[in-house]
């Protein structure tokens, strides 16, 4: 797929597109590309989707943005600058993965479909995140919050251990691979890591991007792998009491964090059949 750029937000987006017709932006997270969505394109395209794939702001060959802001109204922002920008219109549907979500929590009520994967609406985490079987899960997190970060996920094998933790038993070649090239250099790597510091206060938000409220106002389809390792399955038992009515949670059995790598066909029909046929 070709890689194109647009202006959103003060940041200059590069994109994977593929298709025709109303926008279906896809939203990926960490340690991950805009590449992760390989499978569920061709398949939104062919339901008549015009389906993009930003790489996040920072992840290259987006650019580091120069107001070094990485909270979570920063890319709440960048996704509405996106759909704007991209012509999205009231049809638009949006797919986030990971960090992907969190501006998709923020925003779903925008669009006429939403779905997000392997990362709970916003309360429904509170319960189980600080259980001990779920800190050692969440060791990076707070690793990211040290000086240390930087030289620890550069050192070899960091992230290809990650993905093996997170989605036993898938070959994250490839995928890794994409990842040392977006953020392998040492800006980039520094600003995929600017996402852990501001969500727990380590970096103070940078106040240039105004927060969206109410938050999710739209119903959500909520993906979850029932082997993730990275959040433990457990945590998506209040999932449903935290999304709107109308709002669908399930759990994909024999997937990971990755699921919808690990698991793409049975994860695009789950996907395809809340989206329906682009109008």
């Amino acid at each position: 797929m070709e890689i194109r750029t647009v202006h959103a937000n003060g940041v200059e987006f590069a994109y994977l597109a593929m298709g025709d017709g109303p926008l279906a932006l896809c939203l990926h997270g960490f340690p991950d590309t805009a590449h992760t969505w390989r499978h569920l394109m061709p398949e939104l395209a062919a339901r008549g989707y015009r389906a993009v794939a930003p790489f996040m702001r920072g992840y290259a060959p987006t650019e580091v943005p120069a107001d070094g802001a990485y909270e979570g109204a920063a890319l709440a922002a960048d996704l509405r600058a996106l759909h704007e920008e991209l012509g999205g219109g009231d049809d638009a549907v949006v797919i986030g993965h990971d960090w992907g979500a969190f501006p998709v929590y923020a925003t779903a009520g925008r669009f006429r479909r939403a779905v997000t994967l392997a990362v709970p609406p916003p309360g429904a985490t509170a319960g189980g995140i600080l259980d001990y079987d779920q800190l050692k899960r969440s060791f990076y997190v707070f690793l990211f919050q040290t000086p240390m970060a930087e030289t620890a996920a550069s050192r070899p094998g960091f992230f290809e251990r990650l993905w093996g933790d997170w989605s036993p038993g898938y070959d994250a070649s490839e995928d890794v691979e994409f990842v040392r090239r977006s953020i392998g250099d040492p800006a980039n790597l520094r600003a995929a890591i600017g996402y852990y510091r501001a969500i727990l206060g380590a970096a103070p938000s940078s106040g240039r991007h105004p927060e969206i409220e109410p938050g999710v106002a739209g119903p959500v389809l909520y993906l979850h792998g029932a082997a993730d390792g990275c959040l433990g399955a457990a945590l998506v038992k209040g999932a449903q009491n935290h999304l709107p009515e109308g709002s669908r949670v399930e759990l994909v059995p024999d997937a990971g964090h990755f699921l919808h790598l690990e698991r793409p066909a049975e994860v695009n029909r789950l996907i395809l059949d809340w989206l329906g046929p682009a109008s």
